[in-house]
Protein backbone atom coordinates (compact mmCIF):
# COMPACT_ATOMS: atom_id res chain seq x y z
CA UNK A 1 0.00 0.00 0.00
CA UNK A 2 2.96 2.52 1.09
CA UNK A 3 4.41 1.52 -2.57
CA UNK A 4 0.86 2.86 -4.29
CA UNK A 5 1.00 5.73 -2.47
CA UNK A 6 4.06 6.84 -2.73
CA UNK A 7 3.59 5.69 -6.45
CA UNK A 8 0.65 8.25 -6.72
CA UNK A 9 2.05 11.57 -5.19
CA UNK A 10 5.58 11.44 -7.17
CA UNK A 11 3.49 10.62 -10.41
CA UNK A 12 0.64 13.08 -9.72
CA UNK A 13 2.92 15.68 -8.25
CA UNK A 14 5.97 15.93 -10.99
CA UNK A 15 3.19 15.95 -13.78
CA UNK A 16 1.12 18.34 -12.10
CA UNK A 17 4.65 20.12 -11.59
CA UNK A 18 6.52 19.29 -14.99
CA UNK A 19 3.44 20.42 -17.26
CA UNK A 20 2.85 23.56 -15.43
CA UNK A 21 6.42 24.73 -15.29
CA UNK A 22 6.35 24.30 -19.12
CA UNK A 23 3.63 26.61 -19.61
CA UNK A 24 4.71 28.81 -17.07
CA UNK A 25 8.36 28.82 -18.87
CA UNK A 26 6.41 29.46 -22.14
CA UNK A 27 4.60 32.46 -20.66
CA UNK A 28 7.60 33.84 -18.96
CA UNK A 29 9.60 33.25 -22.03
CA UNK A 30 7.03 35.51 -24.62
CA UNK A 31 7.15 38.62 -21.63
CA UNK A 32 11.07 37.94 -22.25
CA UNK A 33 11.08 37.98 -25.51
CA UNK A 34 8.91 41.20 -25.07
CA UNK A 35 12.03 42.75 -23.36
CA UNK A 36 14.50 41.42 -25.44
CA UNK A 37 13.27 42.59 -28.85
CA UNK A 38 12.35 45.83 -27.25
CA UNK A 39 15.35 45.93 -25.46
CA UNK A 40 17.60 46.09 -28.73
CA UNK A 41 15.14 48.49 -30.66
CA UNK A 42 15.37 51.12 -27.24
CA UNK A 43 16.38 51.19 -23.64
CA UNK A 44 13.47 53.52 -23.13
CA UNK A 45 10.55 51.95 -24.94
CA UNK A 46 11.55 48.87 -23.05
CA UNK A 47 11.88 50.10 -19.58
CA UNK A 48 8.16 52.11 -20.76
CA UNK A 49 6.77 48.41 -21.36
CA UNK A 50 8.06 47.13 -17.84
CA UNK A 51 6.35 50.15 -16.55
CA UNK A 52 2.61 49.10 -18.33
CA UNK A 53 3.52 45.46 -17.35
CA UNK A 54 3.33 46.42 -13.72
CA UNK A 55 -0.05 47.30 -14.25
CA UNK A 56 -0.93 44.10 -15.88
CA UNK A 57 0.89 42.36 -13.01
CA UNK A 58 -1.53 43.44 -10.63
CA UNK A 59 -4.42 42.52 -12.96
CA UNK A 60 -2.78 39.08 -13.39
CA UNK A 61 -2.55 38.66 -9.11
CA UNK A 62 -5.95 39.86 -8.69
CA UNK A 63 -7.26 36.96 -11.25
CA UNK A 64 -4.63 34.44 -10.08
CA UNK A 65 -6.54 35.33 -6.32
CA UNK A 66 -9.56 34.41 -7.91
CA UNK A 67 -9.14 31.55 -9.73
CA UNK A 68 -6.63 29.87 -6.80
CA UNK A 69 -9.75 30.25 -4.61
CA UNK A 70 -11.64 27.98 -7.28
CA UNK A 71 -8.58 25.60 -7.09
CA UNK A 72 -8.59 25.14 -3.46
CA UNK A 73 -12.70 24.47 -3.48
CA UNK A 74 -12.59 22.84 -7.03
CA UNK A 75 -9.83 19.90 -6.27
CA UNK A 76 -11.39 19.47 -2.31
CA UNK A 77 -14.57 18.62 -4.46
CA UNK A 78 -12.94 16.56 -7.30
CA UNK A 79 -10.83 14.51 -4.35
CA UNK A 80 -14.65 13.76 -2.95
CA UNK A 81 -15.51 12.67 -6.94
CA UNK A 82 -18.04 15.48 -7.16
CA UNK A 83 -18.35 17.84 -10.36
CA UNK A 84 -21.52 19.05 -9.74
CA UNK A 85 -20.43 21.70 -7.29
CA UNK A 86 -17.40 22.85 -8.99
CA UNK A 87 -19.75 24.08 -11.44
CA UNK A 88 -21.46 25.62 -9.30
CA UNK A 89 -17.91 27.45 -7.48
CA UNK A 90 -16.83 28.14 -11.04
CA UNK A 91 -19.97 30.56 -12.07
CA UNK A 92 -18.77 32.58 -8.74
CA UNK A 93 -15.01 33.34 -9.34
CA UNK A 94 -15.79 33.20 -13.29
CA UNK A 95 -17.76 36.60 -12.57
CA UNK A 96 -15.47 38.02 -9.72
CA UNK A 97 -12.32 37.89 -12.68
CA UNK A 98 -14.37 39.34 -14.82
CA UNK A 99 -15.30 42.41 -12.58
CA UNK A 100 -11.49 42.92 -11.73
CA UNK A 101 -10.94 43.22 -15.97
CA UNK A 102 -13.79 45.78 -16.60
CA UNK A 103 -12.57 47.96 -13.33
CA UNK A 104 -8.70 47.89 -14.22
CA UNK A 105 -9.24 47.99 -17.92
CA UNK A 106 -11.24 51.32 -17.79
CA UNK A 107 -9.21 53.02 -15.23
CA UNK A 108 -6.60 51.85 -17.81
CA UNK A 109 -8.71 53.85 -20.70
CA UNK A 110 -9.58 57.05 -18.58
CA UNK A 111 -5.87 57.91 -17.59
CA UNK A 112 -2.93 55.63 -18.50
CA UNK A 113 -0.86 58.29 -18.14
CA UNK A 114 -2.06 59.38 -14.65
CA UNK A 115 -1.42 55.55 -13.50
CA UNK A 116 2.05 55.09 -14.88
CA UNK A 117 2.66 58.50 -13.20
CA UNK A 118 2.56 57.10 -10.36
CA UNK A 119 5.27 54.60 -10.79
CA UNK A 120 7.63 56.68 -12.72
CA UNK A 121 8.54 60.61 -12.98
CA UNK A 122 10.88 59.83 -16.37
CA UNK A 123 8.13 61.38 -18.74
CA UNK A 124 9.43 60.00 -21.90
CA UNK A 125 9.04 56.62 -20.40
CA UNK A 126 5.74 57.14 -18.76
CA UNK A 127 4.94 58.28 -22.58
CA UNK A 128 6.25 54.86 -24.27
CA UNK A 129 4.07 52.81 -21.57
CA UNK A 130 1.04 54.77 -21.85
CA UNK A 131 0.94 53.98 -25.54
CA UNK A 132 1.61 50.42 -24.71
CA UNK A 133 -0.91 50.03 -22.08
CA UNK A 134 -3.93 51.51 -23.76
CA UNK A 135 -4.19 48.98 -26.78
CA UNK A 136 -3.07 46.13 -23.86
CA UNK A 137 -6.14 46.90 -21.86
CA UNK A 138 -8.38 45.29 -24.53
CA UNK A 139 -7.11 41.97 -23.67
CA UNK A 140 -7.71 42.05 -19.76
CA UNK A 141 -10.96 40.35 -19.89
CA UNK A 142 -9.64 37.51 -22.70
CA UNK A 143 -6.79 37.31 -19.83
CA UNK A 144 -9.21 36.84 -17.33
CA UNK A 145 -11.10 34.44 -18.94
CA UNK A 146 -8.70 32.21 -20.09
CA UNK A 147 -6.64 32.23 -16.57
CA UNK A 148 -10.13 31.15 -14.57
CA UNK A 149 -10.98 27.91 -17.30
CA UNK A 150 -7.05 26.53 -17.01
CA UNK A 151 -7.23 26.94 -13.39
CA UNK A 152 -10.65 24.86 -13.79
CA UNK A 153 -9.20 22.51 -15.51
CA UNK A 154 -5.86 21.86 -13.48
CA UNK A 155 -8.42 21.68 -10.21
CA UNK A 156 -9.10 18.35 -11.85
CA UNK A 157 -5.71 17.27 -13.21
CA UNK A 158 -6.47 18.59 -16.84
CA UNK A 159 -2.95 20.26 -17.24
CA UNK A 160 -2.36 19.45 -21.03
CA UNK A 161 -4.54 21.87 -22.28
CA UNK A 162 -2.62 24.62 -20.38
CA UNK A 163 0.84 23.29 -22.03
CA UNK A 164 -0.58 23.55 -25.56
CA UNK A 165 -2.49 27.13 -25.31
CA UNK A 166 1.38 28.25 -23.90
CA UNK A 167 2.80 27.35 -27.21
CA UNK A 168 0.27 28.96 -29.92
CA UNK A 169 0.68 32.23 -27.66
CA UNK A 170 4.41 31.84 -27.93
CA UNK A 171 4.56 31.29 -31.70
CA UNK A 172 1.62 34.14 -32.60
CA UNK A 173 3.27 36.71 -29.69
CA UNK A 174 7.17 36.50 -31.10
CA UNK A 175 6.21 36.10 -34.50
CA UNK A 176 3.63 39.40 -34.58
CA UNK A 177 6.63 41.52 -32.10
CA UNK A 178 9.32 40.66 -34.94
CA UNK A 179 7.22 42.00 -37.19
CA UNK A 180 5.53 44.96 -35.64
CA UNK A 181 8.27 46.16 -33.35
CA UNK A 182 10.66 46.19 -36.03
CA UNK A 183 8.46 46.74 -39.14
CA UNK A 184 9.33 42.85 -41.17
CA UNK A 185 7.78 41.71 -44.07
CA UNK A 186 6.14 45.08 -44.79
CA UNK A 187 4.28 45.30 -41.52
CA UNK A 188 4.92 49.48 -40.21
CA UNK A 189 7.81 49.59 -37.06
CA UNK A 190 5.41 50.35 -34.17
CA UNK A 191 8.04 49.42 -31.21
CA UNK A 192 6.36 49.36 -27.97
CA UNK A 193 3.03 49.58 -29.99
CA UNK A 194 3.67 46.64 -32.14
CA UNK A 195 4.48 44.45 -28.80
CA UNK A 196 0.98 45.66 -26.99
CA UNK A 197 -0.67 44.42 -30.75
CA UNK A 198 1.02 40.83 -30.48
CA UNK A 199 0.25 40.94 -27.15
CA UNK A 200 -3.50 41.23 -27.44
CA UNK A 201 -3.64 38.84 -30.62
CA UNK A 202 -1.68 36.04 -28.50
CA UNK A 203 -4.35 36.07 -25.72
CA UNK A 204 -7.58 36.07 -28.09
CA UNK A 205 -6.28 33.24 -29.80
CA UNK A 206 -5.13 31.94 -26.10
CA UNK A 207 -8.91 32.50 -25.47
CA UNK A 208 -10.34 30.89 -28.32
CA UNK A 209 -8.48 27.56 -27.73
CA UNK A 210 -9.72 27.21 -23.93
CA UNK A 211 -12.77 28.03 -23.99
CA UNK A 212 -13.46 26.06 -27.07
CA UNK A 213 -11.71 23.11 -25.03
CA UNK A 214 -13.73 23.49 -21.88
CA UNK A 215 -16.97 23.64 -23.17
CA UNK A 216 -16.66 20.95 -26.14
CA UNK A 217 -13.66 18.55 -25.51
CA UNK A 218 -13.82 18.08 -21.59
CA UNK A 219 -15.26 14.90 -20.46
CA UNK A 220 -15.18 15.30 -16.44
CA UNK A 221 -17.07 18.43 -16.27
CA UNK A 222 -19.03 18.85 -19.19
CA UNK A 223 -19.42 22.69 -18.31
CA UNK A 224 -22.12 24.80 -20.37
CA UNK A 225 -22.53 28.02 -20.85
CA UNK A 226 -26.04 28.16 -18.63
CA UNK A 227 -23.24 26.81 -15.85
CA UNK A 228 -21.70 30.10 -16.28
CA UNK A 229 -24.97 32.08 -15.46
CA UNK A 230 -26.48 29.95 -12.69
CA UNK A 231 -25.99 31.64 -9.29
CA UNK A 232 -26.12 29.36 -5.93
CA UNK A 233 -26.13 31.38 -3.12
CA UNK A 234 -24.99 28.74 -1.28
CA UNK A 235 -21.89 28.02 -3.26
CA UNK A 236 -21.06 31.36 -4.15
CA UNK A 237 -20.62 31.98 0.06
CA UNK A 238 -18.22 29.04 0.60
CA UNK A 239 -16.51 30.68 -2.33
CA UNK A 240 -16.05 33.99 -1.40
CA UNK A 241 -15.26 32.82 2.47
CA UNK A 242 -12.68 30.91 1.02
CA UNK A 243 -11.73 33.13 -2.04
CA UNK A 244 -11.49 36.12 -0.64
CA UNK A 245 -8.39 36.09 1.81
CA UNK A 246 -6.26 34.64 -1.52
CA UNK A 247 -7.91 37.54 -3.91
CA UNK A 248 -6.72 40.30 -1.20
CA UNK A 249 -3.83 38.57 -0.48
CA UNK A 250 -2.62 38.38 -4.46
CA UNK A 251 -3.87 41.71 -4.64
CA UNK A 252 -1.88 43.02 -1.72
CA UNK A 253 1.07 41.58 -3.30
CA UNK A 254 0.35 42.66 -6.92
CA UNK A 255 0.09 46.79 -5.49
CA UNK A 256 2.82 46.13 -3.62
CA UNK A 257 4.88 45.30 -6.17
CA UNK A 258 3.33 48.13 -8.20
CA UNK A 259 4.72 50.62 -5.04
CA UNK A 260 8.52 48.48 -5.27
CA UNK A 261 8.13 49.92 -9.17
CA UNK A 262 7.26 53.15 -7.71
CA UNK A 263 10.06 53.16 -5.16
CA UNK A 264 12.63 52.02 -7.94
CA UNK A 265 11.35 54.45 -10.81
CA UNK A 266 12.40 57.15 -8.62
CA UNK A 267 16.09 55.99 -8.78
CA UNK A 268 16.91 57.08 -11.72
CA UNK A 269 16.55 55.77 -15.43
CA UNK A 270 19.61 53.18 -14.66
CA UNK A 271 17.54 51.59 -11.97
CA UNK A 272 14.29 51.50 -14.26
CA UNK A 273 16.20 49.45 -16.82
CA UNK A 274 17.95 47.35 -14.21
CA UNK A 275 14.88 45.91 -12.81
CA UNK A 276 13.54 45.72 -16.38
CA UNK A 277 16.51 43.61 -17.16
CA UNK A 278 16.69 41.77 -13.83
CA UNK A 279 12.57 40.97 -13.33
CA UNK A 280 12.01 38.60 -16.52
CA UNK A 281 15.20 36.51 -15.63
CA UNK A 282 13.58 36.23 -12.07
CA UNK A 283 10.27 35.50 -13.25
CA UNK A 284 11.62 32.51 -15.53
CA UNK A 285 13.83 31.30 -12.91
CA UNK A 286 11.03 31.72 -10.23
CA UNK A 287 8.84 29.58 -12.59
CA UNK A 288 9.65 26.24 -10.70
CA UNK A 289 8.54 27.51 -7.55
CA UNK A 290 5.78 28.81 -8.63
CA UNK A 291 4.61 25.49 -10.47
CA UNK A 292 5.54 23.45 -7.14
CA UNK A 293 2.71 26.13 -5.12
CA UNK A 294 0.53 25.36 -8.19
CA UNK A 295 0.74 21.40 -7.87
CA UNK A 296 0.77 21.18 -4.14
CA UNK A 297 -2.66 23.34 -3.94
CA UNK A 298 -4.06 20.41 -6.18
CA UNK A 299 -2.76 17.36 -4.70
CA UNK A 300 -2.96 18.42 -1.18
CA UNK A 301 -6.74 20.13 -1.69
CA UNK A 302 -7.69 16.60 -3.42
CA UNK A 303 -6.89 14.69 -0.46
CA UNK A 304 -8.28 16.86 2.20
CA UNK A 305 -11.30 15.90 -0.33
CA UNK A 306 -10.79 12.41 0.61
CA UNK A 307 -10.35 13.11 4.24
CA UNK A 308 -7.17 11.09 4.74
CA UNK A 309 -5.40 13.40 7.08
CA UNK A 310 -2.58 11.04 7.30
CA UNK A 311 -1.43 11.13 4.16
CA UNK A 312 -1.92 15.06 3.97
CA UNK A 313 0.84 15.35 6.90
CA UNK A 314 3.35 12.84 4.83
CA UNK A 315 2.92 14.85 1.68
CA UNK A 316 3.62 18.35 3.06
CA UNK A 317 6.65 16.96 4.32
CA UNK A 318 7.71 15.44 1.32
CA UNK A 319 6.46 18.70 -0.36
CA UNK A 320 9.13 21.05 1.79
CA UNK A 321 12.26 19.12 0.67
CA UNK A 322 11.31 19.45 -2.55
CA UNK A 323 10.71 23.06 -2.17
CA UNK A 324 14.54 23.17 -0.52
CA UNK A 325 15.82 21.65 -3.31
CA UNK A 326 14.11 23.80 -6.17
CA UNK A 327 15.38 26.67 -4.12
CA UNK A 328 19.03 25.94 -4.56
CA UNK A 329 18.07 25.49 -8.25
CA UNK A 330 17.08 28.66 -9.16
CA UNK A 331 19.63 30.14 -6.88
CA UNK A 332 22.19 28.26 -9.05
CA UNK A 333 20.33 28.79 -12.68
CA UNK A 334 19.88 32.48 -11.69
CA UNK A 335 23.75 33.02 -10.99
CA UNK A 336 24.52 30.98 -14.03
CA UNK A 337 22.36 32.50 -16.88
CA UNK A 338 22.63 36.12 -15.78
CA UNK A 339 26.01 37.17 -17.77
CA UNK A 340 24.46 36.02 -21.06
CA UNK A 341 21.16 37.31 -20.96
CA UNK A 342 22.23 40.73 -19.74
CA UNK A 343 24.83 40.73 -22.11
CA UNK A 344 21.67 40.45 -24.81
CA UNK A 345 20.29 44.46 -23.71
CA UNK A 346 21.57 47.23 -25.75
CA UNK A 347 21.79 49.21 -21.89
CA UNK A 348 24.26 51.73 -20.81
CA UNK A 349 27.41 50.74 -18.41
CA UNK A 350 25.65 52.08 -15.57
CA UNK A 351 22.57 49.90 -15.85
CA UNK A 352 24.45 46.66 -16.93
CA UNK A 353 26.27 47.19 -13.65
CA UNK A 354 23.21 47.76 -11.50
CA UNK A 355 21.58 44.67 -13.18
CA UNK A 356 23.47 42.36 -12.00
CA UNK A 357 23.79 43.48 -8.92
CA UNK A 358 19.83 42.40 -8.29
CA UNK A 359 20.30 39.72 -10.25
CA UNK A 360 22.96 38.68 -7.05
CA UNK A 361 20.59 39.55 -4.76
CA UNK A 362 17.74 37.64 -6.39
CA UNK A 363 19.99 34.69 -6.52
CA UNK A 364 20.27 35.16 -2.44
CA UNK A 365 16.22 35.82 -2.03
CA UNK A 366 15.20 33.15 -4.31
CA UNK A 367 15.84 30.20 -1.88
CA UNK A 368 13.56 31.92 0.76
CA UNK A 369 10.74 32.44 -1.99
CA UNK A 370 11.14 28.56 -3.29
CA UNK A 371 10.41 27.47 0.76
CA UNK A 372 7.96 29.87 2.05
CA UNK A 373 5.95 30.30 -1.42
CA UNK A 374 4.65 27.08 -1.89
CA UNK A 375 4.42 26.07 1.39
CA UNK A 376 1.72 28.90 2.23
CA UNK A 377 0.53 29.18 -1.16
CA UNK A 378 0.27 25.82 -2.03
CA UNK A 379 0.46 23.16 1.33
CA UNK A 380 -1.64 25.82 3.38
CA UNK A 381 -3.77 28.04 1.56
CA UNK A 382 -4.63 24.06 -0.72
CA UNK A 383 -5.22 22.73 2.76
CA UNK A 384 -7.88 25.04 3.73
CA UNK A 385 -6.37 28.21 5.60
CA UNK A 386 -6.89 30.77 3.24
CA UNK A 387 -6.79 33.38 5.50
CA UNK A 388 -3.60 33.06 6.82
CA UNK A 389 -1.55 34.05 3.82
CA UNK A 390 -3.45 37.21 3.59
CA UNK A 391 -2.41 38.59 6.99
CA UNK A 392 1.15 37.15 6.49
CA UNK A 393 1.51 39.10 3.48
CA UNK A 394 0.00 42.21 5.17
CA UNK A 395 1.79 42.40 8.10
CA UNK A 396 5.65 41.62 6.09
CA UNK A 397 4.81 43.65 2.97
CA UNK A 398 2.71 46.72 4.30
CA UNK A 399 4.43 47.32 7.99
CA UNK A 400 7.90 45.95 7.72
CA UNK A 401 9.08 46.13 4.02
CA UNK A 402 6.95 49.00 2.34
CA UNK A 403 7.99 51.22 4.98
CA UNK A 404 11.93 50.28 5.40
CA UNK A 405 12.23 50.77 1.70
CA UNK A 406 10.78 53.98 1.41
CA UNK A 407 12.87 54.93 4.42
CA UNK A 408 15.93 53.89 2.23
CA UNK A 409 15.38 55.28 -0.90
CA UNK A 410 14.07 59.18 0.25
CA UNK A 411 15.30 59.80 3.63
CA UNK A 412 18.61 57.89 4.36
CA UNK A 413 19.34 57.79 0.93
CA UNK A 414 21.36 54.62 0.92
CA UNK A 415 22.63 52.79 -1.98
CA UNK A 416 19.80 51.47 -4.80
CA UNK A 417 21.27 48.35 -4.25
CA UNK A 418 20.65 48.18 -0.96
CA UNK A 419 17.18 49.61 -1.26
CA UNK A 420 16.13 47.04 -3.68
CA UNK A 421 17.52 44.11 -1.25
CA UNK A 422 15.19 45.57 1.45
CA UNK A 423 12.70 45.42 -0.77
CA UNK A 424 13.22 41.18 -1.25
CA UNK A 425 14.20 40.47 2.74
CA UNK A 426 10.68 39.36 3.78
CA UNK A 427 11.39 36.18 0.96
CA UNK A 428 13.79 35.02 3.46
CA UNK A 429 11.92 36.63 6.80
CA UNK A 430 8.74 34.67 5.82
CA UNK A 431 10.67 30.90 6.25
CA UNK A 432 10.67 31.31 10.20
CA UNK A 433 7.00 31.84 9.74
CA UNK A 434 5.99 29.23 7.30
CA UNK A 435 8.23 26.50 8.79
CA UNK A 436 6.20 26.28 12.33
CA UNK A 437 2.85 26.76 10.49
CA UNK A 438 3.03 23.71 7.86
CA UNK A 439 4.46 21.45 10.74
CA UNK A 440 1.66 21.99 13.02
CA UNK A 441 -1.03 20.55 10.58
CA UNK A 442 -3.46 23.66 12.24
CA UNK A 443 -4.28 24.45 8.32
CA UNK A 444 -6.49 21.31 7.44
CA UNK A 445 -9.60 22.15 6.28
CA UNK A 446 -11.75 19.91 4.63
CA UNK A 447 -14.81 23.14 2.90
CA UNK A 448 -16.71 21.08 0.71
CA UNK A 449 -20.08 20.19 1.47
CA UNK A 450 -21.89 16.60 2.14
Amino acid sequence: MKKQIDKYFYSTFFKLFSVVSMQSLIVFSVNLADSVMLGSYSETAMSGVSLANQIQFLLQMLVNGTANGLVVLASQYWGKKQTAPIKKVLSAAFWTGIFFAVVLGAAVLISPTGLLGLLSDEAQIVAEGSEFIKIMSVSYIFFAISSIFVSLMRSVETVKIGFYISVATLFVNIGLNYMLIFGKFGCPELGAVGAAYATVAARIVEFVIITVYVFFFDKKLKVKIKDLCSFDKTFAKDYFRTGLPLIGSAGSWGIAMTVQTAVIGRLGEAAIGANAVAAPIFQLVAVLYSSASSASSVIIGKTVGENDIPRVKKYSVRLQIIYVITGLVSSALLLLVKNAVIGIYNISDETHLLANTFINILAITVIGSAYEAPCLCGIVSGGGDTRFVLFNDIIFMWCLVIPMSILSAFVFKWPVAVTFFILKADQIAKCFVAIPKVNRYRWIHNLTRE
